[in-house]
């Protein structure tokens, strides 16, 4: 997702004690319907199909829609196939499955970033202890294992691990059970599952550093659109959603495929890394004025920015009024899917922190209320239980 500085980065990677955790899963399950088929009121009304698309492509997606951010990765290891399912399981409209980097060998596979020390048990294979070294992506120093230092075959020896067991202690239950998926593992797995529900699953696919990655002769765009077109999944109204931080490289998509696309957006201040390399000085302030989202409307259906863009916080981290950006990018055509909520206290507002254990959660509720009301269209979460019991509250009033 982007560079590390942007995309659901600078996560906190607190150590404090464990919270009170309360899964909500069984909850969803038993309302699970009620969430996806609850009439709409409000911005919801008159755009809510309950789930069922009609060949309407993303504009007939439930709004808002609740986007499983890495899955349920509030509760299992992300981008697996565990996490995936769980929250499909759970109810998400929608999984962002995944973020798509490249092998040695020009597979595409799904982790959060190249680096994988974090991410999987390399570290304790002593066949791969030479391969740790130092890169520069997108301007970061970043020391580790890289995705595109291994074939796809070696990758497959290795298993998933909880990325912030400091945060999610509960999820390293769950270390060393799943392996890295294969972006065509997660189409059969999309494929399969579609029919056992009798209905299309949505995915929401991102590339990750593809500036980076073309000029190591691993372009992502023209991997992803083979595989796309491959499973005939590369049509206006297939239920997969594209997204990028970087603009050319949703540009490049939108020449190849036919997809949806979403222009990922971090803070107002930073610059995507392509214009980067490109020399183009525009900020993401730039992108997210009536003009600029006025530029991607001709290349993109959405955006994803950030939720502090939405609402923007003060020096405390409380929030503070809501920005113009959904009423701008709504007059230029664009949905908005905004990132990203989790329940713990450490990711959420000022306003809804419980308590001093910064992994305890929060009033999580109250925070997705805040942000449903603005009008955007779907949101990217950790907790889509918690995702979908709040919008049922916010559909039904």
């Amino acid at each position: 997702m982007g560079n590390e500085t942007s995309h659901r980065a600078q996560e906190p990677q607190n150590t404090g004690g464990v919270g009170r955790r309360s899964l909500l899963g069984a909850a969803v399950l038993a309302t699970g319907a009620a969430a996806l088929a609850a009439p709409g009121t409000a911005a919801a009304a008159t755009r809510d199909s309950g789930g069922n698309h009609s060949g309407r492509g993303y504009r007939g997606l439930p709004v808002p829609t609740v986007i499983g951010h890495r899955g349920a990765s509030g509760y299992r290891p992300e981008h697996t196939l565990g996490s995936y399912q769980l929250a499909l399981d759970m109810g998400a409209h929608v999984i962002e499955a995944g973020d798509l980097v490249p092998t040695k060998d020009g597979h595409l596979v799904c982790r959060h970033e190249p680096e994988i020390g974090g991410t999987t048990d390399v570290s304790a294979h002593p066949e791969f202890a030479g391969r740790r070294t130092t890169k520069v992506i997108d301007g970061v120093s970043t020391t580790g294992w890289f995705t595109e230092d291994f074939t796809l075959a070696e990758l497959k020896t290795l298993r998933a691990k909880e990325r912030i067991p400091g945060n999610r202690p509960h999820n390293t239950l769950y270390d060393g059970r799943w392996e890295i998926p294969t972006f065509e593992e997660v189409l059969a797995w999309r494929a399969e599952q579609s029919r056992k529900r009798g209905r299309e699953v949505w995915i929401y696919p991102e590339t990750k550093h593809p500036t980076y990655f073309r000029k190591l002769g691993l372009g992502l765009e023209e991997r992803l659109a083979k595989i796309l077109r491959a499973h005939g999944l590369h049509r206006k109204n297939s239920p997969v959603i594209l997204q990028s931080f970087e603009p050319t490289s949703i540009q490049r998509l939108n020449k190849l495929v036919d997809n949806p696309l979403a222009v990922l957006l971090s803070t107002a201040n930073s610059r995507p890394a392509d214009f980067v390399d490109l020399g183009d000085p525009r900020t993401v302030a730039d992108l997210i004025t009536p003009k600029g989202l006025k530029e991607i409307a001709t290349y993109a259906q959405g955006i994803g920015p950030t939720l502090d863009l939405i609402i923007p916080k003060d020096a405390s981290g409380k929030l503070l009024q809501p920005t113009t950006l959904v009423k701008d990018a709504h007059a230029a055509g664009l949905i908005l899917h905004p990132y990203t909520m989790r329940n713990e206290n450490t990711f959420l507002p000022a306003d809804f922190k419980k308590g001093t254990d910064p992994n305890a959660y929060g009033d999580a509720f109250g925070a997705f209320k805040t942000y449903y009301a603005t009008g955007i269209d779907g949101i990217f979460s950790d907790n889509c239980d918690t995702a979908l019991l709040a919008r049922e509250d916010f559909v039904n009033g």
